[in-house]
């Protein structure tokens, strides 16, 4: 899958290395409306006798975290620990919500029991049809101690390196007025980014807010009037409420038309792209999770939320509420990666990138060179490493590793440049530049199951080998080297 945007090469090594696991250094804080959503899936073959309604046979029931929970889940996906802050009833469905995965590493000293766990429960047909939803809830607005230690919360969060709030508000009561104004007062003074799910249509208490998420419904409510699914009037209406409320930059989502950013910088429209439709519930918590993660961790906010759209569209292609998990996005972004010359790694990334693709049961394969003046040979070199395995990792030399080898009228070509000819190949799936003088020290890291190596070597010769499951020699091509075009091009003046 293509992100349909483009990307500097900055972008794209921030947004790999915060998918491989960067997003621990940022942890976020999800204050909101947690439930808990149940899913009933069954079959439908006759209509009841007692009603003209569908009976369904029940095959099957499965329970997620719902509003603020799958905000929540959706950061956990991309691997950003979260601190909660919420009311969750001390109740069965409460005990359940309490059980998911999401809140394993999560920090739930803030989650109370206000009231009754809400619960909205979704009886689906044929395995994707929604055919019923009920809804168990009670409105509970949290009193003053709750607030300050939803307050307290933030700022525990902020010494261990947050830079982010998300205030899910899904009009259940937990998002009271006073603490909106609390929490984004605070945040505000500590230079935390605070991002807000809106459902009140009066957006008085989120003034001040970092960026808000509207969809066109919301958006619509809170101007005061209906507000078309077209750019410009997207646009205008954002910029009003962006300016009456003191709001930084508002992200508005438009179903089939994408999504509508609009900050101090003008309007950007982000389209998406075909994609088959199973279920746009929880979309709007993949978007603000997504874009409020990115943006909070350094990457330009255009970007963050090109990327969070993106996110967007992988999970409405599931059935049922699934959050967006960082594998998903990350292939996204290496597909992205592979298309521009993306396919530069640091060591620490490439050894990561090695333990998935490990994990898959994957054959791994390293070679190295210099590659200075890319030649048929180095092509039959790197085609052929690449057919021992699944997939190809090439060190490439430093310009001060290549002068230290080759003399200081060498390289003709800079690293950066060398390594992205290298990205541009189908062969290659990341190359990593390294100053040593041998790969051995970045064999040690990657420690491929294939050492694949070119020229008159034996096996025993060759540098880093200890680290490698075995060793090839690969035969060079006659006629060809980096020295010897060189040298033809001199003579040529």
């Amino acid at each position: 899958m293509r992100l349909s945007a483009n990307f500097s090469h900055e972008t794209m090594i921030l947004a790999r290395e915060l998918l491989l696991g960067g997003f621990r250094r940022f942890p976020a804080v999800v204050a909101g409306d947690f439930m808990l959503d149940r899913y009933v899936t069954g079959e439908v073959s006759r209509i009841s006798p007692e009603a003209p309604v569908p009976v369904v046979r029940v095959r099957s029931e499965r329970l997620v975290a719902g509003g603020a929970g799958n905000v929540a889940a959706n950061l956990a996906g991309l691997g950003v620990r979260v601190y909660a802050a919420g009311s969750v009833g001390d109740d069965t469905e409460g005990a359940a919500l309490m059980a998911l995965p999401v809140f394993a590493e999560a920090d739930t000293e803030c989650i109370t029991p206000l009231g009754p766990t809400t619960v909205k429960t979704r009886v689906l047909g044929g395995g994707r049809q929604q055919m019923l939803r009920l809804d168990r809830e009670q409105l509970t607005e949290p009193r003053g101690e709750d607030i300050e230690r939803v307050v307290s919360k933030i700022r525990e969060a902020a010494s261990a390196g947050s830079r982010l709030v998300l205030l899910s508000d899904y009009g259940k009561g937990f998002c009271s007025p006073e603490l909106c104004r609390r929490v984004i007062s605070f945040a505000r003074s500590a230079c935390m980014q605070v991002w807000v799910d809106p459902k009140k249509s009066d957006w008085e208490p989120y003034r001040g807010a970092f960026a808000i998420t509207p969809n066109l419904k919301e958006l619509s409510a809170a101007a005061g009037r209906a507000v078309a699914n077209e750019d410009g009037e997207v646009a205008e209406a954002a910029s009003e409420l962006a300016s009456r409320y003191g709001i930084e930059n508002i992200l508005a989502t438009r179903s089939e038309k994408g999504a509508t950013l609009v900050s101090r910088g003008g309007a950007l429209h982000i389209p998406v792209w075909p994609v088959e439709v199973y279920d746009v519930s929880g979309a709007g918590d993949t978007m603000i999770a997504a874009a409020a993660a990115f943006s909070s961790a350094g990457l330009p906010l255009c970007d963050a939320a090109k990327l969070a759209n993106a996110a967007s569209q992988i999970v409405i292609g599931k059935v049922g509420t699934y959050p967006i998990m960082a594998d998903e996005l990350l292939s996204a972004v290496a597909e992205e990666g592979a298309q521009s010359g993306g396919k530069i790694y640091s060591r620490g990334d490439a050894a990561e990138l090695c333990r998935r693709w490990r994990a898959n049961g994957e054959r791994i394969v390293f070679t190295n060179g210099c590659f200075d003046i890319l030649h048929a040979g180095h092509i039959d070199s790197l085609t052929a490493a690449r057919a021992l395995g699944d997939r190809l990792i090439v060190g490439l030399n430093s310009d001060a590793s290549v002068k230290r080898l080759k003399g200081e009228s060498r390289p003709v070509n800079g690293e950066l440049s060398r390594a992205k000819v290298l990205s541009a190949l189908e062969a290659v799936d990341a190359v990593v530049v390294f100053g040593e003088d041998t790969p051995a020290e970045l064999l040690s890291v990657l420690r491929p199951d294939v050492l694949a190596k070119g020229g008159d070597y034996r096996p025993e010769d060759v540098a880093g080998r200890e680290y490698a499951g075995e060793v090839v020699i690969l035969p060079l091509t006659d006629g060809y080297s980096t020295t010897s075009v060189i040298e033809r091009i001199s003579h040529s003046k």
